[in-house]
């Protein structure tokens, strides 16, 4: 397992911090770290893995150690892919904190069968909650809706609509648009919302070794498609720093929303960064 390039100075920042409303620090990929005012932590698909290289090769810093996590209120998983779901990065944030996990069911199917963490590490299935769109549960200060993610890559993936009282977070997972996103930007006032964005590029086959075309994430366009029917005050993308072949340059995303009533502003955010509500 990888150790912290920054030694463990996020995980100190996160536990230090006394947000008004909420912080939400990006980890790089698709993970955050959210806090609220009156403490409550929850992560969401934090990874610190360094992919399969060649196949996939990370190209950020590696920005904590899970055994640098003290505090955590909960984890929350969004689909079933490695960089989401991952023992080595996540179960011991559970084995060091009262933290409860919380995924779809094929996502737990990686935790109890492919990866085995019972086995792994000192955790009863207890700590394990399966999720499924329509659900809500509270975590601390947080009212957490789960509902629909279109990721046609991913078996049973969701998406996290994450309310406190002062505004509410919004998490895709690797998401495209769908037509059901109208809806949802209807039900909800999301003031920050997350979409995984990326290039098209040649990605080694896991069998041949051979580069195959590959797209992942949404484009410009669809990322920015997604965050209008969502109807997202602030878009935050991400995943466009992580895999070599697959980095983009989330600045380009201005040309393409500026014509759209939503999203009202883009927020781009480096690995490290802090955004609050």
């Amino acid at each position: 397992m990888s150790v912290s390039d920054w030694d463990d100075w996020l995980p100190r920042a996160v536990e230090s911090a006394s947000p008004d409303t909420v912080a939400a620090w990006y980890l790089g990929c698709n993970g955050f770290f959210l806090k609220g005012s009156e403490g409550t932590t929850v992560a969401i698909d934090p990874y610190v893995g360094l992919g399969d290289p060649p196949r996939t090769v990370r190209m950020i810093p590696v920005p904590f150690d899970p055994d640098d996590i003290d505090e955590m209120d909960a984890v929350l998983a969004t689909h079933e892919h490695t960089d989401h779901v991952h023992g080595p990065s996540q179960a011991p944030i559970l084995e060091a904190t009262d933290a409860q996990y919380y995924a779809p069911d094929d996502s737990l199917d990686v935790v109890y069968e492919d990866e085995a963490w019972l086995d792994e590490y000192d955790l009863s299935k207890e700590r394990f909650t399966e999720v499924a769109e329509g659900d809500t549960f509270e975590v601390g200060e947080f009212t957490i809706h789960v509902e629909f993610s279109h990721d046609p890559d991913s078996t049973h993936p969701v998406s996290y609509v994450i309310e406190h009282d002062s505004g509410t977070f919004f998490h895709g997972g690797d998401t495209k648009p769908h037509e059901e996103f109208d809806e949802l930007g209807e039900t909800y006032d999301i003031d920050v919302g997350v979409l995984a964005f990326g290039a098209v590029g040649n990605i080694d086959d896991k069998e041949t070794g051979e580069p195959i075309r590959t797209k992942w994430y949404s484009t410009e366009n669809e990322v920015v498609k997604a965050a209008s029917d969502l109807q997202f005050d602030r878009l935050v993308p991400t995943h466009w720093d992580m895999w070599k072949g697959l980095t983009a340059d989330p600045t380009v995303l201005h040309h393409h929303a500026k014509s759209y009533d939503h999203p009202e502003r883009l927020d781009i955010v480096e690995i490290g960064d802090r955004v609050d509500l």
